[in-house]
């Protein structure tokens, strides 16, 4: 589903991240990567979503290279097969939580009313079966980010890229939201990564890769 090969970045500055960093991702799979703050993780995803451009090396979702599109397709590609999940949520707050889920469909030009249909199945698969029309100010935090989940997957999109998803939740929260987060994943075939700094957020994955000045690799055994 993601290939990722001979990654290379730097800031300004001439400060190399990582260099020659490669990752394969299949369909199903959940991966978290883990590393101290200021490695690059947040970067990392910023590039597999073509907010960033890497200086070498090649990203491939689901067949389509990364590098050879241009902004707007580049736009329309995060659009249509991608999902994104955050700490902050970024639910919209006018709108009810059906609409928040919905939204990525409306933005693909589906209707109203299939789209609401949509989103009111993900929402009964994360819980929320009867808040539909409630609004974001109205929930808890463990509640907004089963919201934000429900919104990344709502659309069936190949790829999930979730940036510290329970960094905001208590340690209770987000453990029912990781594993609600891994099994959606699975039961929609698509592939996910999970950028964390918790070992306990890491658990729900099937791997675990940590990022570092060596680049990305498997965690050193416990001693």
């Amino acid at each position: 589903m993601l290939t990722i090969t001979g990654l290379t970045k730097s800031l300004p500055g001439a400060r190399v991240l990582f260099t020659g960093l490669g990752l394969s991702l299949a369909a199903g799979e959940v991966i978290a990567i883990m590393g101290e703050s200021g490695i690059g993780k947040s970067t990392l995803l910023n590039l597999i979503a073509g907010l960033d451009l890497p200086d070498a090396g090649s990203i491939v979702l689901d067949g389509i290279h990364l590098g050879a599109l241009n902004d707007n397709a580049r736009t329309l590609l995060r659009r249509d097969r991608m999902g994104f999940i955050f700490q902050a949520f970024h639910l919209l707050p006018h709108l009810s939580l059906a609409q928040n889920v919905a939204l990525p469909l409306l933005l693909q030009g589906q209707s109203t009313a299939i789209a609401l249909a949509r989103a009111q199945t993900l929402l009964e698969q994360v819980g929320l079966d009867s808040r539909g029309k409630d609004f974001p100010r109205q929930l808890s935090g463990g509640e907004l980010q089963r919201v934000a989940i429900a919104r990344a997957l709502v659309h069936q999109p190949a790829l999930i890229l979730a940036d510290e998803p329970t960094g905001n939740l208590d340690p209770r929260s987000a453990q029912r939201v990781l594993d609600l987060f891994a099994t959606q994943v699975r039961a929609q075939r698509a592939a996910a990564i999970l950028v964390t700094h918790s070992e306990v957020a890491a658990r729900c994955a099937d791997r675990i890769l940590v990022l570092d000045e060596n680049g990305l690799h498997a965690p050193a055994p416990a001693a």
